[in-house]
């Protein structure tokens, strides 16, 4: 499929503004929509002139209307990515996390646009992997409004793939981490926070006793992924899980972390949130099967990159 501009939602933030360095180096044109509430205008290549920023949010969708105009493909990564602000403000958040995929949809068919890729999550599996991994087979069972939203996009874009023909690909994101995740944001990952206190000797709070595992996914090796999703002739039904199969607990991480810096951490723990979800790793069959996985970037070299960028 050839494509010329490519709209990213939330093209500013931390997984978005990579893909957009990627797809600019591979010489698409690309329009971001970022209403900038965690994105960065300093994340992004201004200077290049085949990208252009349009400051407006998802769910406007006067304004994804004006974003689509003259692309070929949407990335939808635009939402309030944090658990915690669902828990808190279920109202607000699903205005982005759901409101935000169907203005995104809707538009897409007054513009003529077939190609979507979406990021949904593993927040939707809930706790229904413990033990094993998770693959897309396994019963759903959001804890959360923003697993709910994330779900219920997916179900809403699998609509409009059998009714008027949008082409989606439906990524199921586990844990990203890398560069430009913001670690004074509260929507920001566990290993973004965990650095940079590590980095200014400062203690670190784990809800519940740090044996809960995660399934770490270094950003550059997810945007190989989406670009592969972007430029797939053959888009198959069916959500896809991004993850490699690797789990790492929270206390693992915190002793990679002290070895990296040369800070050991000091640990607070504190009871267990709602929401959390206590292991989380996927079976990536489905994503070894559809894609081309690089080389995955171990947890210490991603670590390290994350270092220097701070």
């Amino acid at each position: 499929m050839f494509v010329e501009r490519v709209l990213v939602t939330g093209g500013a933030g931390f997984i978005g503004s990579h893909l957009v360095e990627a797809l600019l180096a591979k010489g698409y044109k690309v329009r971001v929509l970022d209403n900038l509430s965690t994105g960065k205008v300093s994340n992004l290549p201004m200077d290049n002139a085949n990208l252009n920023l349009v400051i407006g949010d998802v769910a406007d969708s006067a304004a994804v209307a004006q974003a689509m105009r003259d692309c070929s493909a949407v990335v939808h990564l635009a939402a309030v990515a944090s658990v915690q602000a669902s828990v808190d403000d279920p109202v607000s958040t699903h205005q982005s996390n759901f409101v935000g995929t169907l203005n995104v949809c809707e538009n897409m068919l007054k513009a003529g646009i077939k190609r979507v890729v979406f990021a949904s999550s593993a927040a939707i599996y809930g706790n229904n992997g413990e033990g094993s991994a998770i693959d897309e087979d396994t019963p759903k069972s959001p804890l959360t409004p923003y697993a709910s939203d994330k779900l219920s996009s997916e179900h809403y874009l699998d609509f409009y793939r059998r009714e008027h023909g949008l082409e989606p690909v439906i990524l199921r994101f586990f844990n990203i981490f890398g560069p430009r995740q913001d670690p004074s944001s509260p929507y920001s990952g566990v290993i973004s926070i965990f650095t940079e206190r590590a980095m200014k000797q400062q203690p670190v709070s784990i809800f519940g006793d740090g044996e809960q595992t995660r399934d770490f996914v270094y950003v550059l090796d997810l945007v190989s992924i989406l670009l592969q999703a972007v430029e797939t002739t053959e888009p198959r039904p069916g959500a896809v899980n991004v993850g490699l199969s690797r789990s790492t607990s929270l206390n693992d991480l915190i002793a990679e972390l002290g070895a990296a810096t040369g800070n050991p951490l000091k640990v607070n723990n504190q009871a267990p949130r709602q929401g959390d979800i206590r292991h989380s790793r996927a079976n990536n069959a489905r994503l070894l099967e559809r894609f081309k996985l690089p080389e995955p970037t171990s947890i210490g070299n991603g670590l390290a990159q994350l270092i220097r960028s701070l």
